[in-house]
C-alpha cells in the first residue's frame, strides 16, 4: 500500500547555518553567511520562504559562526504578527563543529517522523512537498536532491580533428551533484557521530547499504559559494520573474 502524502506542517526543517563562509570573506568577515542579503533579505530567509510557501512552518537552525547575530535577526522577524505561525528553534552547535556533528547536536529537538535538512546558502525552484512525498514512497532512510549545476566556465565543442565547432557559454554539467534539500528518518540524526562530516561517512554508509535515494531536480538551483555567486543572485532577484521565488 502506498504511503499517504506527508503533512508539511508536521515535518521539521533543519538548516545548517554554522559555517564561516571563508570563500565569501568580502561579506562574512563581520557577519554570518546566512545573513548575507539577496535583495533586502538574508539568504537564509529566502531558503525558509521556499519551505514556508509550501506549508512548512517548523524550523531548527544549527548556529555556529557569529550565531548571536542570527539570533538577533530572528528576534526581530518573529516579533512581527505575520510570522507568528513560524516555529523557529535556534541551537548553538559550536563554531568548529562539522556538518554531521551539528545535526547530532540538534537531534533532541527533532520530533517529526521524518525531517528535512538543507544548507542556508542554496536556492532552488524545488517542490519540497513532492520531495517529502517521494521520500515516504520509497521507504528508505534518506533522500538527497541531485542537481546539474551550470559550469563556471564556457565549453569548447571540438570535432575529431580538434577544430572548434562552437562555444557553449557555461553549459549545464553532465554530472549530478548534491544539491542539499535532504529528507531523513528521525532516528538518523542521533546515529551521526559528533565529529562526522555529514557528506562523508554518514551518507557514504547509507549509500553502501542502499538506504540513500536521489531525487533528480532539473529546474533552477544555485549555491552562494563566492562573491560572484552573490552578485549573480542579486541580479536574478532584480528580474521580473525570480527563478526560486515560490511565494
Amino acid at each position: 500500500m502506498a504511503a499517504l502524502p506527508a503533512e508539511p506542517n508536521s515535518c521539521q526543517v533543519v538548516i545548517l547555518c554554522g559555517g564561516k563562509g571563508v570563500r565569501l570573506r568580502e561579506r562574512t568577515a563581520d557577519m554570518p553567511k546566512p545573513l548575507v542579503e539577496v535583495g533586502q533579505d538574508p539568504i537564509v530567509w529566502h531558503v525558509m520562504r521556499i519551505f514556508e510557501s509550501q506549508g512548512f512552518s517548523r524550523f531548527i537552525l544549527c548556529l555556529g559562526y557569529r550565531g548571536a547575530q542570527i539570533e538577533e535577526y530572528f528576534a526581530q522577524v518573529l516579533s512581527q504578527p505575520e510570522h507568528a505561525h513560524l516555529e523557529v528553534t535556534l541551537v548553538h552547535t559550536g563554531e568548529e563543529t562539522q556538518t554531521g556533528g551539528r545535526l547530532r547536536r540538534v537531534a533532541e529537538y527533532i520530533d517529526s517522523d521524518n525531517f528535512m535538512l538543507t544548507y542556508a546558502d542554496g536556492l532552488a525552484d524545488i517542490d519540497v512537498r513532492a520531495l517529502l512525498d517521494f521520500h515516504q514512497q520509497h521507504g528508505k532512510t534518506a533522500t538527497v536532491t541531485a542537481v546539474n549545476p551550470r559550469s563556471p566556465f564556457g565549453e569548447l565543442i571540438l570535432n575529431e580533428d580538434g577544430a572548434v565547432e562552437r562555444f557553449a557559454e557555461k553549459p549545464l554539467m553532465k554530472q549530478w551533484i548534491n544539491g542539499g534539500y535532504f529528507v531523513f528518518r528521525r532516528e538518523f540524526a542521533s546515529q551521526v557521530g559528533e565529529d562526522d562530516v555529514l557528506e562523508q561517512q554518514p551518507l557514504e554508509d547509507l549509500a553502501r547499504r542502499g538506504e540513500l535515494i536521489a531525487r533528480r531536480h532539473q529546474g533552477f538551483w544555485k549555491c552562494m559559494d563566492t562573491y560572484k555567486d552573490l552578485v549573480e543572485m542579486n541580479e536574478l532577484w532584480a528580474q521580473p520573474e525570480v527563478p526560486w521565488r515560490t511565494w
